[in-house]
């Protein structure tokens, strides 16, 4: 018998199609800084080593484990409160979604009319429990970031927001 090996993680918001779970074990979501290059569709995680060095350059998000429909797994990153507290009604509304769906099958919808993500639950309550891939937290953050992870100061990346390549 063949066992399905994940080797690929996206990290990205939910599909406006898809019902989701979030991992209700709080070993499985972590606050992290990232560096989302818009223009590449690619997000960078930043060790806080490195963060330190490079302020205003990272955003700090709560990464969630999720996992839709099709059993795919993948981190969705929420912006975190600023250091002044503040949250916008976007992120808000996210970290209320996210934390709905730990207890049911949701789906999440960008509302431009009202500047926040809404969410609705499914309608039956016979969708079976999601079954995660047995991997743990920090396995899934090396697959989904492999490549991707900005542990030195002279990081591609962090050349590329200075201007230096």
């Amino acid at each position: 018998m063949s066992k399905k090996i994940t080797n690929t993680i996206p990290v990205r918001k939910p599909d406006k199609q898809d019902y989701i779970r979030v991992h209700t074990d709080p070993a499985f979501r972590l606050a992290v800084a990232v560096i989302e290059l818009k223009a590449d569709k690619e997000t960078f995680l930043v060790v806080p080593e490195i963060a330190r060095h490079v302020p205003g350059e990272y955003t700090t998000v709560m990464l969630y484990a999720c996992i839709n429909r099709q059993g795919v797994v993948f981190f969705w990153p929420v912006k975190l409160p600023g250091s002044d507290g503040r949250q916008s009604d976007w992120a808000r509304s996210e970290t209320e979604a996210a934390e709905a769906a730990m207890q049911r099958w949701v789906r999440v919808k960008a509302n431009q009319s009202l500047g926040a993500y809404e969410y609705f639950e499914a309608s039956s309550d016979k969708i079976p429990e999601p079954e995660w891939p047995d991997l743990t937290f920090s396995q899934m953050l090396t697959v989904a970031f492999k490549g991707r992870l900005v542990n030195d100061l002279n990081h591609p990346v962090l050349k590329r927001l200075r201007g230096e390549t």
